[in-house]
Formats: C-alpha cells, sequence, structure tokens
C-alpha cells in the first residue's frame, strides 16, 4: 500500500511531514510488511467502539487510541486489540493509566 494511501484511508490528509513521519514508523515497526493490512483491518474494526489507529506525534509507532464513551464499549475495543496482537503475532504495548497502546511490530 502507498504511503498517501495509507494516511487517507487513516483519516490524515497526506503532506510531506506526515509522510516522512510514516516511513520512520515503518522503519522502526519490525516485520511491518507481514502486518501492514491487519493494522488498516483493525482501524476499520474499532471505529464502531470509537478507536483508532492513529500516528504517534511522540514516538516512532503507530497508537491505537480508544476514546469509547462507555466502559462497556472501551472494554469491547481493548478485546479488539488484544484478539489483532494474539491473532496476527503483533506486539502491542499499553501505555500506563492511558487508553493507548503502541503497534511495536510482528512478534517473530
Amino acid at each position: 500500500m502507498y504511503r498517501d494511501a495509507m494516511l487517507t484511508q487513516l483519516g490524515y490528509k497526506p503532506n510531506e511531514a506526515l509522510l516522512t513521519q510514516l516511513k520512520k514508523i515503518e522503519e522502526n515497526t519490525s516485520g511491518y510488511e507481514k502486518i501492514q493490512k491487519h493494522i488498516m483491518d483493525l482501524h476499520d474494526h474499532l471505529k464502531v467502539d470509537n478507536a483508532y489507529v492513529a500516528l504517534s506525534n511522540s514516538n516512532d509507532y503507530f497508537k491505537i487510541k480508544i476514546e469509547s464513551h462507555t466502559p462497556e464499549i472501551a472494554a469491547e475495543a481493548h478485546e479488539k486489540v488484544n484478539r489483532f496482537s494474539n491473532k496476527f503475532k503483533v506486539k502491542v504495548k499499553k501505555v500506563e493509566d492511558k487508553e493507548t497502546y503502541y503497534i511495536l511490530g510482528f512478534e517473530h
């Protein structure tokens, strides 16, 4: 998938800064080529739970942000992240005291 298409699918308007940031994230995400499609699928599945995949501003990783309005919907989003991680062998790291995960990469 081309970077500009990926940015668009994630809800960004592609520009040079975002393309550069995405390139750094790709390089920093181990096994990125194996999980790229799954990341986009997760983004689509999380939308109903008021959650999404985005580019992290503070680290060179994709982040999963859960902004659900109720604890039940948030729990459903967390379960989707766990299933995604286990099914596709993707290492994620939960940010302490936040409803956020970082996608670290494919677990070999």
